[in-house]
């Protein structure tokens, strides 16, 4: 995501930085779908890769199990997903609409949790797949589906990796003391 000079020395200010260079960035944004049921029908997983087409303007990659599990009747190798990494302008263009166009449209939104993996990058699940304008109603089925989005960032601390993503206007829940 582009940042405007503004942001920038906001940033540099938050972050006690004066050299632009050692300012965090945003590297790529993963979108996934996971299809648990793909182990039993492979027919699930075509809706499944159009939707995530549909959303990010790229080709999915169908993820494969790395492991076979019993109890979830999985084997490895068998379909399990589809994901895209976006980076770029697709990345920028994905990240504007989904503040301006996506978030908005969930239902009882209160701002996203602030879990970060420790090393400056943020995963946020959406439990629809309906809040994407780009997907038809009447194409979602039966099955509703969730949208997994990490943001990846060149920062190794948390508190540099959500100073960036709030720059970028992602909406954070307000810390609590």
């Amino acid at each position: 995501m582009r940042l405007t000079e503004d942001l920038i020395d906001q940033l540099k200010e938050k972050l006690g930085r004066e050299n632009v260079m050692s300012l965090p960035a945003l590297e790529k944004v993963v979108v996934n779908v996971g299809v648990g049921d793909a182990s039993a029908d492979k027919k699930l997983l075509n809706p499944v890769v159009e939707h995530l087409e549909m959303v990010t303007g790229q080709k999915a990659v169908i993820t494969k199990a790395r492991k076979s599990v019993a109890g979830f009747k999985l084997r490895e190798g068998q379909p399990i997903g589809a994901k895209v990494t976006l980076r770029g302008v697709k990345m920028n263009d994905f990240v504007t609409r989904l503040i301006s166009v996506v978030i908005p449209r969930v239902r009882d939104f209160r701002g996203l949790e602030r879990n970060m993996d420790g090393h400056g990058n943020l995963t946020v699940a959406l439990k629809e797949q309906s809040v994407f304008p780009e997907i038809p109603f009447d194409k979602i089925g039966n099955r509703v589906r969730g949208f997994s989005i990490t943001f990846v960032t060149t920062s190794d601390k948390d508190e540099d990796g959500e100073a960036l993503l709030e720059s970028i206007g992602l909406p954070f829940k307000e810390k609590e003391e």
